[in-house]
């Protein structure tokens, strides 16, 4: 079986192609490559694109390689991680940019494989590395972190009700013995909350994946570095997946789009802050129902852009 036919369809390719078209120059930055399959849609649709693929996961980068191989001439694959962008376009030496993309979901390969950790309803060790070569893992993170601190990010990057109860069941079951594997874990919360979901126990994997991955960080650091990267008239395009990441988004092309930020008391401008982006969606694209129906995995998917102001 090719790459490609083990693959899933990227999600909003369609919507993410008309953004691209319109930009200054055919060179992109694919910061979340994945599998590769909106960096292929790129490449097939413009061909007189090139892109620069950027992931953090190894396998993600050896995957890529092999279904992208048709296009060698006009796509460079880098091992890192995106909220190093402006630092990787600098060692990698990139001409100008006139687009980038971030895809925020997580990859369908480490979600049904239970050796990564991801899943809930997969027995594995409790792993969430995106890059297994880091030294925290979830393992960790259940393990190791303070009962109150637990409580807040469960509460925090899980928006989970009944965070504190799970966070004392954990405690509890980890004073017994190690919490070792993703299933343990899982019936520590489904034990911790009557009635249970699976959207419960997706939204308390999520919130340890997030620490462990320190996404919302890595999110904000890889925005600004965009925004430095691209070239003025250049396009930005984020598709995120959760309230947290979208807010994020949100937020920096809505602050980055105003001018004076000071305190509205003062008389006198002080900051000197300046528009750097115009934003082209002022609220976020969704999926059409066809590709929801197609694709399961874009129902959650809001895609944001902006262009770079001169």
């Amino acid at each position: 079986m090719s790459p490609r036919s083990e693959a899933h369809c990227p999600v909003m390719r369609r919507e993410v192609l008309e953004y691209f078209l319109d930009t200054p120059v055919q060179t992109f930055i694919d910061s979340t490559l994945g599998d590769g399959g909106h960096a292929e849609a790129i490449l097939s649709k413009l061909p007189e694109s090139f892109v620069f693929g950027i992931d953090r996961d190894p396998e993600a980068v050896e995957f890529a390689n092999k279904r992208l191989i048709e296009y060698k001439d006009r796509v460079q694959i880098i091992r890192g991680r995106f909220g190093k962008l402006e630092e990787i376009a600098r060692e990698e030496n990139f001409p100008p940019v006139g687009g980038i993309l971030f895809d925020l979901g997580l990859r369908s390969e480490q979600i049904n494989n239970p050796g990564r950790g991801f899943s809930f309803s997969r027995d594995g060790k409790l792993d969430m590395r995106i890059d297994n070569s880091e030294n925290r893992s979830a393992l960790e993170i259940v393990n190791e972190t303070p009962r109150g601190e637990l409580t807040r990010i469960i509460a925090t990057y899980g928006e989970q009700p009944g965070a504190g109860r799970i966070a004392r069941a954990i405690d509890i079951k980890r004073r017994e013995k190690p919490i070792e594997s993703t299933l343990e874990l899982a019936e520590i919360v489904r034990s911790a909350i009557y009635g249970a979901t699976a959207a419960d126990l997706a939204r308390v994997f999520q919130a340890i994946r997030i620490v462990v991955n320190d996404e919302l960080g890595e999110l904000q650091r890889g925005l600004v570095g965009a925004l430095s990267v691209v070239m003025p008239g250049g396009i930005i395009v984020v598709i995120s997946y959760h309230s947290l990441e979208d807010r994020i988004v949100k937020n920096f092309f809505k602050s980055e789009e105003k001018g004076c930020i000071c305190p509205p008391d003062l008389p006198v401008c002080r900051c000197g802050h300046r528009p750097r982006l115009k934003r082209l969606t002022r609220k976020p694209v969704i999926p059409t129902e066809k590709e929801c129906a197609e694709n399961p995995k874009a129902r959650s998917a809001k895609l944001r852009a902006a262009r770079k102001l001169d």
